[in-house]
């Protein structure tokens, strides 16, 4: 099965700001969001994308422009199940404010309780955005081959949560994972099971590209060779 990369979006007004952004409207990248988004072409130049999927929220199609710009035969499709968490009656909030409401701790200590006033639960956004995965990755494999890389931009809850499902932990353990803004997290799917190959990763990406050896389905035992 194809070989997923999730990329959240780059630093946004409402992280400089402290905001709960969900899906409040007109949240853009700030400067340097924009320079992280500019950098992502070179930092995916070695890498065939068979497709680009994005969150519907502004901050996430600006990340992807300049990809797009770099590979005008690429079109990107709008997925509303990788979209941010509704955090309801929190969307638009600061932090510092939120941090003492009850729900803050359910939040951190036990996220698969939480539910968000006038919003879903924590539960329902993960099972929303790994539903959509298996769906995109059915599609990629279909038409452009189990060997295929394409891409996801989405949102730090909800790439923390495919990475939960990926690696079969519980929903309540995945705040012990962080993506950075414009990292890229490349999960591999296999008929047996999904390998983490990438985790917030900032750097080159080169080494994710196609090998002429498929991999097997099979952890190796002692560790892989990695890439040529």
């Amino acid at each position: 099965m194809p070989t997923l990369l999730l990329v959240r979006h780059g630093r946004s007004t409402a992280n400089t700001e402290g905001l709960l952004a969900g899906w409040t409207p007109g949240v853009a990248l700030d400067d340097r969001g924009a320079a992280q988004a500019a950098a992502l072409p070179d930092r995916l130049a070695g890498l065939p994308l068979a497709e680009i999927v994005t969150s519907p929220l502004q901050r996430c199609r600006e990340t992807i422009g300049p990809l797009l710009d770099a590979r005008p035969g690429l079109t990107p499709h709008t997925d509303e199940r990788i979209g941010e968490c509704h955090y309801g009656d929190w969307s638009g909030r600061k932090l510092a404010e939120l941090k003492d409401e009850p729900l803050m701790e359910v939040v951190q200590a036990h996220p698969s309780a939480a539910a968000f006033p006038g919003g879903e639960s924590m539960r329902a956004m993960q099972t929303r955005a790994a539903e959509a995965v298996r769906e995109w990755n059915t599609r990629v494999e279909r038409d452009h081959g189990a060997d295929a890389v394409y891409l996801m931009c989405s949102h730090g809850d909800i790439i923390k949560s495919l990475v939960a499902d990926a690696l079969g932990l519980h929903l309540d353990l995945f705040q012990r994972i962080t993506v950075e803004p414009c990292s890229i997290t490349a999960i591999r799917y296999t008929r047996l099971r999904p390998f983490l190959v990438r985790l917030g990763d900032t750097g080159d990406l080169a080494s994710l590209a196609p090998r002429e050896e498929t991999p097997a389905d099979d952890a190796t035992v002692g560790g892989d060779a990695g890439a040529p």
